[in-house]
């Protein structure tokens, strides 16, 4: 898919992955609907010509009105990027259930319903592109990440269900799987800490912007999945090949940050 002229709806714009994939998508010619919880963000990512709306999009309200004000201001969607997240540290079997329900709320439920909002404009487009933001995470269970894990992992699923649901529709879907980004990410989570280990390990970390750029590639080549960095995929093999190995590295990591 060429990016330039195409109208791209993205959700949790206003820092990080999603104001990172702004300002790349921006840069090759893409027109921008912007949404996020702070308007005053949002319109310093967007510039001048983005359509914004600010607002919970955990909120059907919010979440029609972005739709329709990104319509209104362009006449079409062409790709929709849910990006929004948010995560916790803790234990499944002791996670707090309220905010539990709220993670999965955010990370599951709403890009559900946006897809349900964005799809009916994308048919009448004749084609289009779905992209979730996922997580290495939801490629392998990451103990001190299991709610979290489970998130992206529907997510992951969604994605290739709807990839075949809307094949013959002409709209494509594309899974992203980042591994650690430099984003405030760690500073919003719902509960919780990272590991220690984890914290002080970021050898492969990579930043928003590089994010960005894997994004708008995978788009372009009509990918299915995107893991980056790329050695993520490592992880993902040793995972089906050596799981036994894979699970006491990872219990390794947990332990240093269990309370």
């Amino acid at each position: 898919m060429t990016i330039k002229d195409k109208v791209v709806l993205i959700t949790g714009a206003s820092e990080g992955i999603g104001a990172a994939c702004a300002w790349e998508f921006r840069r090759r010619g893409a027109r921008l609907s912007l949404t996020a919880r702070s308007e005053g963000k949002l319109k310093e990512v967007g510039g001048a010509d983005a359509a914004i709306t600010a607002g919970d999009l955990v909120d059907p309200d919010v979440r029609r009105r972005v739709v329709e004000r990104t319509v209104e201001q362009f006449g079409a969607i062409d790709i929709l990027i849910n990006n929004a997240g948010i995560g916790m540290y803790a234990p499944a079997w002791k996670a707090p259930l309220e905010e539990a329900h709220a993670m999965f709320e955010l990370n599951f439920f709403a890009p559900l319903a946006m897809i349900q909002l964005v799809v009916p404009h994308l048919r009448a487009r004749g084609g289009g592109m779905i992209v979730n933001i996922g997580s290495i995470a939801g490629k392998v269970s990451l103990p001190w990440f299991t709610l979290y894990s489970a998130t992206k992992f529907a997510l992951g699923s969604l994605t290739e269900g709807l990839r075949m649901e809307l094949a013959d529709e002409g709209i494509r879907t594309m899974i992203v799987c980042p591994g650690y980004v430099k984003t405030g990410f760690q500073g919003h989570v719902l509960v919780g800490e990272a590991p220690d280990r984890l914290l002080k390990g970021k050898k492969f970390a990579i930043t928003a912007e590089q994010c960005a750029k894997a994004v708008a590639r995978g788009v372009e080549r009509n990918a299915r999945t995107v893991v980056t960095p790329a050695v993520g995929w490592a992880l993902v093999a040793a995972q089906r090949l050596l799981p036994s190995l894979v699970e006491a590295q990872m219990r390794k990591i947990y332990r240093s940050g269990a309370t």
